[in-house]
């Protein structure tokens, strides 16, 4: 699943922008257009972190009891 600023991810807002400029968006409104769309579609979005180094530092973590 693409996310967030991933090759594919980029180059499908490319292609959302590029569409939108040719039916007459201006270029920002484009950009804002493609980034709407794909941030709408649940197969484009963020899973999370997939590792647990990628919840953060260890003590900072949900659900972890420290016996300080």
């Amino acid at each position: 699943m693409p996310e967030p600023g991933g090759k594919k991810y980029d180059t499908r807002r490319a292609r959302l922008r590029k569409d939108a400029e040719d039916a007459g968006i201006s270029d920002q409104d484009a950009n804002d257009t493609a980034n709407e769309t794909l941030q709408d579609d649940p197969s484009w979005q963020s899973r999370g972190p997939r590792t647990e180094r990628g919840r953060g530092p260890k003590g900072e973590r949900s659900g972890n009891q420290h016996n300080d």
